[in-house]
């Protein structure tokens, strides 16, 4: 039985360790097909789609699989080194993702078009928003004795499932994004399903991972 056990466990390993490079795939898959698409450079709004996809797609999903026990590239370096190399990938993907939100503010702007009229927009700026609280947040597990009394332990949980409601609501933005009239008109037939594919891949590595690293173990303590 404990070696059907010990296997079992190797088994959930490999298959978290493979789900968790078809993210990273996915992850950069995501911008670079889109900057295939909006051919950065060629007009104002070029630029929004794909700061928003580096953003959310590459950045914010590199940041949160640097802690995944399979799949993080800096499994070898200490929880601190970790730390500091998901804040620095957080704080590029807010600034990515505040730049992406004020070029499509002013192009709509140059247009005369009006601003957060779709879910998409709502959405975006809410999620910009988010971000930007909760790398804030970050600071007091960056920097304890910015915390006062809160017990470490309780800040990187808090953390975590914040962080996870972030993820989420921007992979929905993303996939609203997907929905507007530019994208299914550059995207169309496989290409805008395997686009929609990328974010729902990543959102459920990513539940995954934080499920098995806090929520889970704190149930488990009960």
């Amino acid at each position: 039985m404990a070696l059907t056990a010990e296997s079992e466990s190797r088994l959930f390993r490999s298959l978290r360790a493979a789900a968790g490079a078809a993210a990273h795939a996915a992850a950069l898959g995501l911008p670079a097909g889109v900057a295939v698409l909006a051919r950065p450079g060629s007009s104002l709004f070029s630029w929004h789609p794909l700061l928003m996809a580096l953003a959310v797609s590459l950045l914010m999903t590199e940041a949160l699989l640097v802690f995944s026990p399979e799949a993080s590239p800096l499994r070898g370096l200490s929880r601190k080194a970790k730390a500091r190399a998901h804040w620095v990938l957080q704080a590029l993907a807010v600034l990515c993702a505040a730049l992406g939100l004020g070029l499509v503010a002013y192009n709509k702007h140059l247009h005369g078009t009006g601003h957060l009229r779709t879910w998409h927009g709502r959405t975006g700026l809410l999620t910009v928003l988010y971000f930007a609280a909760q790398s804030l947040g970050g600071l007091l597990l960056l920097y304890p004795k910015l915390a006062g009394c809160w017990p470490p332990g309780k800040l990187r949980l808090y953390h975590a499932t914040a962080g996870l409601v972030g993820y989420l609501l921007g992979c929905a933005s993303l996939m609203l994004g997907m929905c507007s009239l530019w994208f299914t008109a550059a995207a169309r037939g496989a290409a805008w399903y395997l686009a929609m594919l990328c974010p729902v891949l990543t959102s459920l590595v990513v539940m995954n991972q934080v499920s098995n690293a806090y929520l889970y173990r704190k149930r488990s303590q009960h």
